[in-house]
């Protein structure tokens, strides 16, 4: 983890988590500087706030913060949702509990199968050559009672994402595709119904 202070701020860096979206650098390249040697993040190059926008937008994680001007910090968002990135990673925002231990508001979670980091998405897609549709097709589901709270994410042995929670599954465009308060989520690449499980896991020998 690396830890960049300043003024009324500090900028926490876990490069684990990161997937290399990009956002930080392009929405505050004065903040977050891409290629170069040495310390690459300067929290003082910005107000607080910007820095602060750019870290929410960072759906890995990778990225957060903690203020020390008195101010706000980060807290869950008032609605739980996944959204399946094509040809990527679920993104996860919420009171995330992953593997029974607090892990944040954001983060991004393998689904191709090939991260060397599971759950957590490492880019491994990419190199893997996975191919899954960011638009899957719409379920019936009735509106949540509650739409936040703790969202709970355990890695079944050699299996699905199993979540408990409320939860809003959405589409890499915003498009709502299922809302649940528990569902088994494909994380070996193979499902033929993805994002959702389908037992093909067993089928293709999948271990993770």
């Amino acid at each position: 983890m690396e830890e960049y202070r300043a003024r009324s701020i500090v900028v926490r860096f876990d490069g684990a988590k990161c997937i290399h979206s990009r956002h930080c650098v392009l929405g505050q390249p004065a903040v977050f500087q891409a290629n170069v040697s040495g310390p690459w993040i300067h929290p003082d190059a910005a107000s607080a706030e910007a820095t602060i926008e750019a870290a929410h937008n960072c759906p890995s994680g990778a990225i957060t913060y903690e203020r020390t001007d008195g101010g706000a910090q980060e807290s869950a968002p008032p609605v739980n949702t996944a959204h399946v990135r094509e040809n990527g990673p679920l993104a996860l925002r919420a009171e995330l509990i992953v593997g029974g231990k607090p892990a944040g508001f954001r983060a991004t979670l393998c689904r191709c199968g090939a991260s060397k980091n599971k759950p957590w998405c490492d880019a491994s897609h990419v190199a893997a050559g996975f191919k899954a549709s960011g638009e899957p097709a719409t379920q019936a589901s009735e509106p949540l009672a509650r739409r936040n709270g703790p969202l709970a994410i355990t890695s079944t042995r050699n299996g699905p994402l199993e979540v408990t929670g409320s939860l809003e599954i959405c589409s890499g465009t915003g498009r709502t595709v299922l809302r649940t308060q528990q569902t088994w989520l494909c994380r070996c690449g193979g499902s033929s119904n993805k994002p959702f499980c389908d037992g093909t896991h067993a089928k293709i020998g999948f271990t993770g």
